[in-house]
């Protein structure tokens, strides 16, 4: 059967965990950025803790929190390097930033490449690491109220 133009898609649990983590450590890495000689940015704080949250979400829904936890890095570094651009981008504008030679520009390209493959690595591990804190916290609760 032909799927309908009218009939909406949605998005797989996986990357919709991923988003709402992504979403809920924007908060969280604000207050972790106000704090004395914090250097947190926004791709750091969707790739970690928006992993973790998303990775907990997962678990919590039966659903594979390293698959969650890799997309929320995956966005963590797209922000990052999407940052970064902008901020280039601006002081060019601005005329701040003077012309690079073509050795930073192939540094900076290489960087970013590198970024964005281990940011999803980053964001796996603390996906499992929330998956597993929700499965530990779940299985403690389960046992104590068997206990009772």
């Amino acid at each position: 059967m032909v799927p309908s133009p009218l009939q909406p898609r949605t998005l797989s649990p996986a990357w919709r965990f991923a988003l709402i983590g992504a979403l809920a450590s924007l908060p969280i890495t604000v207050v972790v950025n106000r704090q004395p000689d914090s250097e947190a940015t926004i791709g750091g704080g969707i790739m970690i803790i928006g992993a973790f949250v998303a990775g907990v979400i997962a678990a919590s829904r039966s659903t594979d929190p390293a698959a969650a936890g890799l997309r929320a890095g995956f966005l963590g570094g797209v922000t990052g390097v999407f940052t970064l651009v902008l901020t280039v981008v601006g002081g060019a504008v601005s005329g701040t930033t003077a012309t690079w030679p073509l050795s930073r520009v192939m540094f900076w390209t290489f960087a970013v490449g590198l970024v964005l493959c281990l940011a999803p690595i980053f964001g796996l591990v603390c996906g499992r690491a929330g998956g597993w804190v929700t499965n530990t916290v779940a299985s403690g609760r389960l046992t104590d109220t068997n206990a009772s």
